[in-house]
């Protein structure tokens, strides 16, 4: 779990440069601008944010699940497979079915261990499971030496000294079965070191059996692989092969400490499974959810043909609905595919089998254990629904308009129909002009670097106050690849913004939110992992922020300065376990120093100073940004703020972002 420090070296300077003080300002230094911050706190012109302002958006995207927040550690499928030509609409799992549909076929990423005289390895049409009928037949010809296969994992798999690993495969075989698995680290004379081995004990296995072995590590590696091996001749069937760690979050099987960095923002919702991921490049590829629910082992998995790699959907529809209201306590905004993907689209006569996905996904979450699809929800161990809330039809598909809107308004009256309760996201834009469908909100995504986005943080002032709301769904500063302090200045100004506009912006989340090191697909990102190590980029560490904004009460505010044009602020009341807080949050975009003063107005609370705080994020250069070899180069800075009081005199640095908590005496 990342943790914010309470002194770093980088930001030591701009202490010197920050004071708090109720005596007179002091003789203005050459070249500072000056600054009033007018706070209205009086309770008669505060208005509530909503509940929901600020989540999370996950999308499979850069390795985010398959790799990433899934702590699945083999893998078991190729990044791209080309048949005939033309990219394949093949489906994979844990199993073996990367090569296509065809066999033998490639086994990769699976290797081979052993001379060739040795051992002959295949793919076969075996299967035990009917939608994954492709295995791996393994012939052994030799007694000695060992031979068999391994698995690198995800760009290597982190193992840990004292941790367990479960590993599950499905094997089948005419003869008893004498296999060794065993965890490796490649070490620097090339010698295999043995982290841990678990053995099956000449057991029959004449029909397709579950077998499950724990892997105790005795040793700590960050690129370790999985090999499976046996000294013992004969032919071996293998399939479905698993490697977790024992430790996900809550048994979940999400990784512990990604989980903890999302929960650090405490999101009010969660927007899942995509994005692009959810369209597909075509809608041969495009998730279905019906393939990603039940025994993992029965999944087919699929290409994400946009992204470019394969995932197994272990990380499926129910896991994500799980991670919503067990792990996360926030709301599921779910986005269904409107028969529209990046490069075709079904018609209206053709719409009606992704209009049933959709209500049937809605009975999976919603409905009864005894309904057909709540009855498998409930089988795998939720026997209580999940009350999903928002349904988003597709994404970013008005563009084709005429086509989006005929399938929407199919999907409107089947769902409206089936479930009243349900609050719908339609992708066209309702900021400029009203909806000619009916739709609860409209779905903005905002992009554009540091300086477009900061002069973008104004475009709702102006947008309508009645139909349906805003929901920013993917915002981010693109400056190049990099998640600058610049960046997320930028990305702080707007979401300051979005604060003062919650009676129209009610839903808003940054985009993408992970990115495995080793995938950097879209960039930049909020959070940034490898298979052992991640940090928060500026742009994460800007939304802890805003993490007590969903649901707090926003009072308003004015800027009195010839230097506002760099500067955005907001402030609001907030509650944790035991006190209110009157935060003050203020932009500086601008490369000078401020003079700020801050006037708290109808106050009918005193602040207590022993429990007031000041937060700072900066740097001492605006394109710092943080890496896995200095995670804390742009981190918030908080300390005490003991000349808290309802009129503050304060120095702020230049490019930084400054959160005054003044604790309340109600």
């Amino acid at each position: 779990m990342a943790c914010k420090p309470k002194y770093h070296a980088c930001v030591i300077i701009f202490f010197l440069l920050f004071s708090v003080s109720c005596r007179s300002l002091a003789a203005e230094p050459e070249g500072h601008q000056t600054a009033v911050v007018e706070v209205d706190a009086s309770w008669r012109n505060a208005r509530k944010i909503p509940e929901t302002l600020f989540g999370v958006f996950f999308e499979e995207i850069n390795h985010a699940g398959a790799g990433g927040l899934w702590a699945e550690l083999a893998r078991s499928y190729l990044s791209v497979v080309l048949w005939c030509g033309v990219k394949g609409n093949w489906k994979i799992t844990n199993g073996f079915e990367a090569g296509g549909p065809h066999t033998p076929s490639n086994i990769d990423p699976w290797g081979i261990i052993g001379a060739k005289s040795c051992i002959n390895v295949m793919t076969e049409q075996a299967s035990y499971f009917k939608r994954n009928n492709v295995a791996l037949r393994m012939e052994v010809l030799c007694d000695r030496p060992a031979v068999g296969i391994f698995n690198p994992g995800f760009w290597g798999m982190n193992i840990e000294e004292g941790k367990m690993y479960k590993l599950v495969m499905y094997i089948r075989s005419k003869d008893s079965v004498q296999l060794t698995a065993k965890l490796t680290c490649s070490e620097t004379s090339g010698q295999l070191q043995s982290l841990a081995s678990a053995s099956t004990q000449g057991i029959v296995m004449s029909n397709w059996t579950k077998v499950e072995l724990q892997l105790l590590a005795h040793g700590t590696c960050r690129t370790s692989r999985l090999e499976l091996k046996t000294s013992k001749k004969g032919v071996i069937w293998l399939d479905q092969v698993s490697l977790m760690p024992s430790d996900t979050y809550k048994g979940h099987g999400f990784r512990k400490e990604l989980m903890h960095m999302i929960l650090e923002l405490k999101p009010r919702f969660l927007r899942f499974p995509g994005g692009c991921f959810v369209e597909g490049n075509r809608l041969r590829n495009a998730f279905k959810w019906k393939e990603t629910v039940g025994p993992w082992e029965e999944r087919p998995g699929h290409y994400g043909d946009v992204w470019n790699y394969w995932t197994d959907d272990g990380l499926g529809y129910y896991e994500l609905l799980q991670a919503n209201f067990e792990d996360l306590g926030a709301d599921p905004v779910w986005v269904v595919n409107a028969g529209i993907s990046h490069t075709d689209y079904t018609n209206n006569t053709s719409i009606t089998p992704f209009v049933k996905d959709a209500i049937d996904s809605l009975e999976f979450a919603k409905g009864s254990p005894k309904s057909t699809w709540g009855s498998i929800r409930a089988a795998m161990g939720h026997p209580d629904p999940f009350p999903v809330k928002f349904i988003a039809i597709g994404n970013e598909n008005c563009r084709l308009k005429q086509i989006y809107q005929g399938h929407y308004m199919l999907f409107y009256k089947a769902i409206r129909g089936a479930y009243p309760d349900i609050q719908f996201i339609s992708n066209c834009d309702g900021l400029n002009g009203q909806l000619d469908h009916p739709a609860d909100f409209y779905d903005v995504h905002i992009y554009g670097n540091a300086t477009e986005l900061f002069v973008k943080k104004d475009m709702f002032y102006t947008a309508s106050r009645t139909g349906p709301k805003a929901f920013v769904s993917e915002y981010a500063a693109r400056n190049g690849k990099s998640a600058t302090l610049f960046a997320s200045l930028a990305e702080a100004a707007f979401l300051i913004t979005l604060e003062r506009n919650s009676d129209v912006v009610q839903m808003a989340s940054y985009a993408p939110l992970f990115v495995n090191d080793n995938d950097r697909n879209w960039l930049p990102d909020a959070i940034v992992f490898n298979s052992w190590q991640q940090y928060g980029t500026p742009s994460y560490w800007v939304q802890t922020f805003f993490s007590e904004s969903s649901g707090s009460v926003l009072h308003p505010i004015t800027i009195r300065s010839s230097y506002s044009g760099s500067l955005a602020s907001s402030a609001i009341t907030w509650r944790d376990t035991e006190k209110s807080f009157l935060r003050v949050k203020v932009v500086n975009f601008g490369p000078h120093v401020v003079n700020l003063t801050v006037a708290v107005n109808g106050l009918q609370a005193g602040v207590n100073t022993t429990k007031s705080a000041v937060s700072i994020l900066s740097s001492s250069n605006a394109m710092n940004e943080n890496s896995f070899s200095s995670p804390n180069n742009v981190v918030p800075v908080t300390r005490a703020l003991p000349h808290a009081g309802k009129e503050m005199q304060v120095l702020l640095a230049p490019y930084s972002l400054t959160s005054f908590d003044l604790a309340l005496e109600l």
